[in-house]
């Protein structure tokens, strides 16, 4: 590259010019040789085709580039790229990311600074705890964990895919074959951390994240517990989970579960994985309650006609509303699913589709000014496990930017300044959740009735 060329670039340089230059994704080599393969090739140097030709080149993702056009120009945490946004759960964002010296690929779960309080901020750390100590094949497991000025962030796995209640809504119910494989792995998962003294206390669909090449992994430790050491946990007393997958026992004597909780959440979900339905649809929170404590679920043949009634059998067993009557342990759930993984094929690579929803901005800025959240409490109860996506600690089903419109602005400190665009992109649906102290649940098996927080 020429001294004229190099000089001319400083005296064009655009605001994402400085933007690129400023995150240090690229050098100004980098930047000097893309600016001048346009202008060989006879188009104009504007900000879009150079940005275009950054990510087409490999030096830049489709997502640091429009973070880098809308002035935003942090784009780590410590020694974390951040490369593309994943998700967002109850309690945080997560994107993904790659270590800048190792090259790994990661997901970095981050509690975003408008929620950060004493309380979250105890939750999180609780969460990196459970996971800290977790290593199983059919877990997420957790490489590290760390601050960046005020953003705490916990670092995981990167799982290519999407979760299993994304990939039932898009698909459709499972057949026997498929959602047997899944459970399986999933309920070895559970046994894994139920044999470290572990309680999930969250299973559902949204928290099992899928590969195309038929892997499951159990995600989002961010509600479990001790099984010996209930009483000292940050939601010690409150129902916590989300109402469609919540045991009886979870709603009736939250300071008194085990590992027989998890297993019905897990039936919840494998009955999901077959009728594409929850068991207990429509209604709210209170409904749900009820209905878990003292109502059957309709038949699961009503949805799938041609399910085995020995497949049946084990989901009823699985969701008795006894904990003393179900299945005694998930490696048992798996032992009976066994039987039914020999009709399983090679699923091959799949799609995965990206959602239409707006990609919010890298940690540390607020991508929605003006609005809040609702019910980031300590035990909590989300409304349904359909509207309440987890965000999945490292799902893969990463989202396109719909427009190249990004969300308002970053933090002080990390921003070149450029003419302000109206923010018309749709906001992704914030889980809404709700604490319920366990006194209120007292006396509640018959006519139980729990006050709707929701309406």
């Amino acid at each position: 590259m020429s001294h004229k060329t190099k000089t001319h670039l400083s005296d064009a340089k655009t605001a994402f010019q400085a933007s690129a230059l400023t995150s240090e994704l690229i050098t100004p080599a980098q930047l000097a040789d893309a600016v001048e393969a346009l202008r060989e090739s006879g188009q104009k140097v504007d900000d879009k085709l150079l940005a275009a030709a950054l990510v087409r080149d490999g030096l830049l993702t489709g997502y640091q580039a429009e973070q880098l056009k809308a002035g935003r120009t942090k784009l780590n945490l410590g020694p974390y790229i951040i490369t593309d946004f994943i998700g967002q759960g109850g309690m945080g964002q997560v994107f993904k990311g790659v270590h800048e010296v190792m090259g790994r690929e990661c997901a970095v779960k981050v509690l975003p600074l408008q929620k950060v309080t004493d309380e979250t901020r105890n939750n999180f750390q609780h969460e990196i705890r459970m996971q800290a100590g977790l290593d199983c094949q059919y877990l997420v497991r957790a490489f590290d964990a760390g601050k960046d000025g005020q953003i705490h962030y916990l670092v995981t796995e990167y799982v290519p895919g999407t979760d299993l209640r994304r990939h039932i809504k898009k698909n459709g119910a499972l057949p026997v074959s498929e959602a047997a494989l899944y459970i399986h792995q999933a309920a070895l998962g559970l046994d894994y951390a139920h044999q470290q003294g572990l309680v999930h206390r969250d299973v559902k669909p949204g928290n099992i994240l899928v590969t195309p090449r038929g892997r499951a992994k159990v995600s989002d430790v961010g509600l479990a517990a001790w099984s010996t050491a209930m009483s000292s946990d940050p939601r010690a007393g409150k129902i916590v989970g989300t109402a469609d997958y919540l045991s009886p026992e979870q709603i009736l004597t939250p300071d008194n579960i085990g590992p027989a909780s998890d297993i019905y959440g897990l039936g919840c979900t494998l009955y999901y994985c077959i009728c594409g339905k929850v068991p207990y649809p429509g209604g709210n929170t209170a409904s749900k309650c009820r209905r878990h404590c003292e109502d059957l679920p309709m038949h699961p043949r009503k949805f799938a006609e041609d399910i085995p009634e020995e497949f049946v059998d084990i989901i009823a067993d699985m969701m008795e509303k006894d904990p003393n009557d179900r299945i005694s342990s998930a490696a048992e759930v798996a032992a009976r699913l066994e039987p039914w993984l020999e009709d399983v094929q090679a699923l091959g690579d799949r799609p995965i589709t990206r959602g239409p929803w707006l990609e919010p901005p890298p940690p540390g800025v607020d991508p929605y000014s003006g609005t809040s959240s609702v019910g980031q409490g300590s035990g909590q109860i989300s409304a349904s496990g359909d509207a309440n996506d987890s965000t999945a600690a490292s799902v893969g089903d990463t989202m396109n930017s719909a427009s190249g419109i990004v969300p308002p602005p970053p933090m002080p400190g990390y921003e070149i300044a450029i003419s302000s665009k109206p923010n018309t992109g749709m906001q992704v649906a914030i889980a809404l959740a709700i604490a319920i102290p366990f006194s209120l649940m007292i006396g509640a098996i018959i006519g139980f009735y729990l006050h709707d927080k929701l309406q």
